[in-house]
């Protein structure tokens, strides 16, 4: 038995091992339209049948589907700010680190000067796209995040990327109206992240219910840096609210 289907410069054909006797499917990306070499085979498999009426071939019709099955693509979120550069620092964490990086760039460039970048938050990467030109100028990985926060100003978000044993460098952000939105979604990546790890590991016996993040780890690291972040950003609108006559 052999069935095939062509669609567009993509063709798969099912049939069955000889070995194993069970069904496989045999994809292929044309680099030209899959419809001829889906015509060609069927005008063979026609002769073959005409020639022996014993084979065993059923032969499915040749179309091309409205809508061809995709791959699902993750959830990615979109975020359009101002991107005030990468400084290497010299320890993975911490809201003082953080700091002073997003005080020397602040003092360094003329807010003219910030790049209005995209950033794309997905569970596996955070990809930063110079939003005139669409050129990639960092993809980092989320599983290397090391240390997040929001900065004294409620507008600037920063975060820290391991890039090697030693090696560490913080990228950094304007954002407006404030920064709670970006800085909510890669805390919801990473965690997202360290769920998935625990779920890809071997179940554990005796114990039904998954671990929580180790103390030190960069999931309770960035829960507890956007926490203490969105605390002091609600604090600055209390007091400019009670300020207000």
């Amino acid at each position: 038995m052999l069935s095939f289907v062509a669609y567009y410069r993509d063709f798969a054909y099912v049939a069955r091992d000889k070995l194993t006797h069970v069904l496989k499917c045999h994809v292929f990306r044309c680099d030209t339209p899959a419809k001829n070499i889906a015509t060609s085979l069927h005008d063979i498999l026609s002769t073959v049948m005409d020639n022996n009426e014993m084979i065993p071939l059923r032969l499915n019709q040749i179309f091309i589907p409205s809508e061809f099955p995709a791959p699902k693509n993750e959830l990615v979120q979109r975020f359009q700010v101002r991107y005030l550069g990468r400084v290497p620092v010299t320890k993975p964490a911490g809201v003082d680190v953080i700091n002073v990086a997003l005080e020397n760039a602040l003092n360094g460039k003329d807010k003219e000067d910030w790049t209005p970048v995209t950033v794309n938050v997905a569970s596996a990467t955070l990809t930063i796209l110079n939003s005139e030109t669409e050129e990639v100028l960092s993809e980092c990985r989320v599983r290397f995040l090391s240390f997040m926060g929001v900065g004294k100003d409620v507008h600037t978000f920063a975060f820290i990327m391991a890039e090697g044993p030693g090696d560490f460098i913080c990228h950094m952000f304007w954002c407006d109206p404030n920064a709670a939105s970006l800085s909510e979604a890669v805390q919801a990546a990473c965690m997202l992240r360290y769920q998935k790890c625990l779920d890809a590991r071997p179940p554990s016996s005796g114990s039904s219910c998954l671990p929580g993040p180790p103390a030190d780890s960069v999931a309770r690291r960035v829960g507890s840096s956007v926490k203490k972040g969105v605390q002091s950003l609600l604090g600055s609108f209390k007091r400019s609210g009670s300020q207000t006559p």
